[in-house]
């Protein structure tokens, strides 16, 4: 579409924070994690793995017992205990949420993580909001800026549409969500689209055809958790993550997000993990051309 305008690897490199020498952990950012469930616990190992190889000074993950157990085989080194974050995903691998008007949690697929979600809705914090938390209920509870990472077929449930009419016309559809919504929209695809409410249409078509799979979605997750926690620690130095920025840190992620599918496939098949595990090569190489 005429509108719409592909973010370069050049640019997404200028979306990644680098930590200087005096960098500690947490100016590094911290993100919060509020994913998985019982009945999927991979999607939190998943956008866990996928956050830390992308580059954060600490993962605080706070979702169900059983994935959380999961989590710290994987990576010890993921913290499951309260504290402070800077920015927070959302609903990965849950079932579908719904929140009252008064920010109550009506639904959610594990009791002891209402009150987290909850309380990450009303913290003021950025917010990537994925999968079953994509709903208007939580978005209208929601005290931070908002960018949703819908599929077409969530972001047809989320708009009351048919999907067809999504597929027919995803820039249109993106948009038309983001102004509704008042909330930044990743609409994920072979060519993945980003817009904030009035804002350019960003996109992103490094992925190969190959990362069509189970468990994609919560890696860019991941990443764009990772890449927003970074910016928002910088908050404190006059940098707020706003609604246009979080466009543009998703179409960052969803570039980092398909080089890397691209380097662990090799033209071949690849799984999510390997995706992950090429991601700090990925970001080597893009602040590496970056600086040439």
């Amino acid at each position: 579409m005429s509108d719409e305008r592909e973010l370069t690897p050049a640019e997404a490199a200028a979306l990644v924070r680098v930590p200087t020498p005096d960098h500690a952990k947490y100016a590094r950012g911290v993100l919060g994690m509020l994913t998985g469930s019982s009945r999927y616990p991979g999607a939190a190992v998943l956008g866990v793995e996928a956050a830390l190889r992308t580059g954060v000074g600490m993962v605080r993950y706070l979702g169900p017992a059983r994935a959380a157990d999961l989590v710290l085989q994987r990576r010890p080194e993921a913290v499951t205990a309260p504290g402070r974050v800077q920015a927070w995903v959302i609903g990965s691998g849950m079932g579908l949420l719904s929140a009252a008007a008064d920010g109550e949690i009506e639904e959610a697929p594990e009791p002891e993580t209402a009150e987290r979600v909850r309380g990450a809705l009303a913290s003021g914090h950025p917010l990537i909001i994925d999968a079953g938390a994509i709903a208007p209920t939580v978005l209208a509870a929601a005290r931070g800026p908002v960018i949703i990472t819908p599929h077409a077929g969530e972001l047809a449930r989320l708009s009351g549409v048919d999907v067809a009419a999504v597929r027919a016309d995803p820039g249109a559809a993106a948009r038309a969500a983001a102004a509704r919504f008042g909330v930044a929209v990743l609409l994920k695809g072979h060519t993945t689209r980003v817009v904030a409410p009035g804002g350019p249409m960003l996109v992103a078509r490094q992925a190969p055809t190959w990362l069509a799979t189970a468990g994609a979605g919560d890696a860019l997750a991941g990443i764009l958790g990772a890449l927003t926690a970074t910016h928002a620690a910088a908050t404190l130095a006059g940098q707020p993550v706003d609604l246009p920025q979080l466009a543009r840190l998703g179409a960052a992620a969803a570039v980092l997000h398909g080089l890397a599918a691209a380097r662990a496939s090799a033209g071949g098949p690849l799984t999510v993990l390997d995706l992950c595990a090429a991601l700090p090569a990925t970001v080597a190489a893009l602040l590496d051309a970056a600086d040439r």
